[in-house]
């Protein structure tokens, strides 16, 4: 890769002034603009790691699941992609409700999983029966999201909780020559959450987080996405 141009000088190249702003905010603006340079930059080059990992462990067994139309595999899951990836959703059979943090998440596939198909494989999965998984997605008004039952949890075990909590987990598989092998989990436990924050991982997939980022209010603290806001 060619030698990258230093974050202060790309910025400096920043010619955007937006009406009656003062120098005080060009100025602050135009030090974040570094820090975002610097941002972008990072996390390309931790894709880059994660892309680059070796190969990981063979999966030891082709774990059996319930989908909409019946038992399938995960090698089924699969379909005609080499790269599967799975997020295992927090509604096991001892909820009452499904996880909010995770339907935020999974919400934000609504409308992608096309999309995202065009690249790889892609299934959610929790511990409950498919029937109230199913329901679960009338209930929100998805039409694409592909959900399936770990119903004996054998995969959330081995891949998510060996105590079969009811924990979130993103695993992705990759296929090659008939072998298929774990390729990366999110390892960011709840505990390593920095003081302050809610536990998040290092990747985002919720755009809805993304989106609050970027404004004053930020994330903020005393609250999250509810399951349903009546209408």
């Amino acid at each position: 890769m060619s030698e990258l141009i230093p974050a202060a000088e790309l910025a400096a190249r920043n010619t955007s002034h937006f009406p009656n702003e003062d120098e005080t905010y060009r100025k602050a603006r135009n030090a974040l603009l570094i820090k975002e340079i610097e941002l972008r930059r990072q996390i390309e080059a931790v894709a880059g790691m994660r892309r680059s990992l070796p190969p990981g462990g063979a999966v030891p067994r082709d774990y059996a699941f319930v989908g909409p139309n019946g038992p399938v595999t995960l090698s089924g899951l699969f379909g005609d992609k080499d790269t599967l990836v799975i997020y295992s959703f927090m509604f096991g059979p001892q909820r009452k409700t499904p996880c909010p943090m995770c339907t935020s998440m999974i919400g934000s596939w609504e409308g992608k999983i096309e999309d995202i198909r065009q690249r790889v494989a892609v299934a959610v999965i929790a511990r409950s029966p498919i029937e109230r998984l199913l329901q679960w997605k009338i209930d929100r008004g998805w039409k694409q999201m592909p959900f399936y039952s770990d119903m004996d949890g054998d995969f959330t075990r081995d891949y998510v909780s060996a105590e079969d909590a009811d924990m979130p987990g993103y695993t992705v598989f990759t296929r090659k020559d008939g072998v298929i092998r774990h390729f990366w989990s999110e390892e960011i436990s709840f505990d390593m959450a920095d003081p302050g924050q809610d536990p998040r991982g290092a990747v985002e997939q919720d755009a809805l987080w993304l989106l609050l980022d970027t404004t004053p209010e930020g994330r903020g603290s005393d609250w999250h996405p509810s399951l349903s806001y009546g209408g």
